[in-house]
């Protein structure tokens, strides 16, 4: 005599099975998932992220497993790493497995870390000051200026970045730094475990004491008509009769002679004149031969200034 065996496919029992919880950082969660089915389904947990699942026992030992079997997972010493979704899947063999979705959320203080807590920048340039937060519930985060919340505007310009379930970045950037920027800012995160804040201090890094001027064109001086401007600024012919004088007297080196002198243009004929002192202190023995030097003398300096 034959026989009929009826199989049915895998359902989970809503009512004996575990929904959302919350428990402390450091505390204990055990959940429960049952179904029912013919054969008898067999349940597996496994987390929706596919981190692996940390089994701690009451000796101390830890374990991490992608997967974990039976209907109930117990998680010891909770910490923050372990929030998020536990999946419990029911399969016996007829399609289609099952599964349920339970969020585990782990609460705890909120937490800042500053990357930095003292930033320079130079005048006129942007500027970005961090914080990380972490907090379970969500944390309320903002931005506080001496006493005042600082909020997006021409200025600032607030932004918060979510990193995880309970990780966020916040962000303050300062468009175009002046020196009434400088000063202490403070990131504050608040959640329904409590209030925590860090400060970062924003400081002026000096620029160069001087900054390079363009190019430009050359002004020179500008003198009156009645200023004496080749005495005063010197002129290329003055120059010209300076470096004859000086090659005179090195063709005159006789220290008790007579030695030339150009006149300035414009105080009289441009011409070679003696000192008439010099030739008064010469002593006898070169009175003999005064007749023959400054010819000879006057002589060269002519032929040097019609060159």
């Amino acid at each position: 005599m034959g026989h009929l065996d009826v199989v049915v496919p895998p359902d989970i029992v809503n009512e004996d099975t575990s929904g959302d919880v919350m428990v402390p950082e450091g505390g204990t969660v055990k959940l429960t998932c049952r179904a029912r089915g013919y054969p008898t389904p067999h349940v597996q947990w496994r987390r929706e992220d596919n981190a692996e699942i940390v089994i701690r026992e009451a000796s101390g030992v830890k374990t991490k497993v992608s997967n974990f079997q039976g209907e109930f997972l117990k998680l010891t010493k909770v910490t923050r790493s372990e929030m998020g979704a536990y999946l419990c899947i029911a399969s016996n063999g007829i399609p289609p497995s099952v599964s349920k979705r339970i969020m585990v959320s782990v609460h705890f203080h909120p937490v800042i870390q500053v990357p930095n807590q003292l930033v320079g920048a130079p005048l006129g340039t942007d500027v970005t000051l961090e914080c990380h937060v972490e907090a379970s519930p969500r944390s309320i985060n903002y931005w506080v200026r001496d006493t005042e919340m600082v909020i997006s505007s021409e200025k600032y310009d607030v932004q918060t970045i979510s990193k995880s379930m309970f990780e966020v970045k916040m962000i303050l950037n300062i468009r175009s730094l002046a020196k009434t920027d400088a000063g202490s800012y403070r990131c504050v995160a608040k959640n329904s475990l409590g209030e925590v804040d860090s400060s970062i201090r924003l400081y002026e890094i000096p620029g160069p004491t001087r900054k390079p001027q363009p190019p430009g064109r050359f002004n020179p001086p500008h003198y009156d008509e009645e200023d004496d401007y080749p005495d005063q600024l010197g002129s290329a012919e003055q120059e010209a009769e300076e470096e004859m004088t000086n090659i005179v007297a090195d063709r005159n080196p006789t220290r008790g002679g007579p030695h030339p002198t150009l006149l300035p243009p414009g105080k009289k004929n441009n011409h070679v004149v003696f000192s008439e002192r010099e030739a008064e202190s010469d002593d006898s023995s070169s009175a003999a031969t005064s007749g023959v030097a400054p010819v000879a003398t006057l002589l060269v300096a002519l032929l040097l200034l019609a060159i």
